[in-house]
């Protein structure tokens, strides 16, 4: 099995070389930048499978970097936050982050997040059981090139974020919590006052609402959500 490589993109020098030797270990290939700039150079590089992403940095910052990307990335981002900062994590879920995880952290539980996200898109990979697209209520899903579009309009959307459209549609007309979302598709229990699934199914809905009038998705209240299954608009 070829090797998947790892892109840290931090000013911490020190807690770089202790995940370049944890990550080495799990067979992980791993590169590291220590600023903004040139870690948004090499975040482009189709032979990275996951960017870990500080947000305070010199030069561009975390968010500032993920604006560059302007959320067109296929490669999944899991940003590093400050703990118990809840505007950073919002905020980096809302620019196109895939996941965040608080500083200081363990190095299992970074793994366990890593392995999760990397799992998750290979599922999406190599679903060649499955149809090659996914149509419903005017939305498009084509597998093969994870591509979306809504009324025949492209919509650029995150690898969580489709991995989350793909899911719902998957159960269109019935509703599916908050937490069968956050274990299936971020592959983690959902705690108290995470708002990751909240996020990026707001995102979602921001992304498909220009090419439709109506929302695909609905919110029962307490319960979770809805991918409407007719047309409505």
């Amino acid at each position: 099995m070829t090797q998947k490589h790892i892109l840290l993109i931090d000013d911490d020098r020190e807690l770089a070389q202790l995940l370049g030797e944890y990550l080495k270990s799990e067979d992980y290939q791993f590169s590291y930048c220590s600023d903004g700039i040139s870690g948004l150079e090499q975040a482009y590089d189709d032979n990275i499978d996951l960017i870990l992403l500080d947000v305070m940095m010199p030069g561009l910052n975390g968010f500032e970097v993920l604006k560059a990307l302007g959320g067109k990335h296929k490669t999944p981002v899991l940003m590093l936050t400050a703990k118990g900062d809840d505007a950073d994590r919002i905020l980096g879920l809302e620019l196109g982050a895939d996941d965040y995880l608080a500083k200081p952290f363990q190095l299992r539980e970074l793994l366990a997040r890593i392995n999760a996200i990397l799992r998750r898109i290979n599922i999406v990979k190599t679903r060649n059981e499955h149809p090659t697209i996914t149509c419903v209520n005017n939305v498009e899903l084509h597998h093969a090139c994870r591509e979306v579009s809504c009324h025949q309009q492209m919509i650029d959307l995150t690898g969580t974020e489709y991995q989350i459209l793909n899911y719902l549609m998957d159960k269109c007309g019935e509703i599916v919590s908050k937490e069968i979302l956050s274990k299936e598709v971020l592959g983690r229990t959902l705690t108290p006052f995470d708002r990751s699934i909240d996020m990026h199914v707001s995102n979602i809905r921001r992304k498909l609402l220009p090419s439709s009038p109506s929302d695909k998705i609905k919110t029962i209240r307490g319960a979770g959500y809805i991918f409407l299954a007719g047309r409505t608009d």
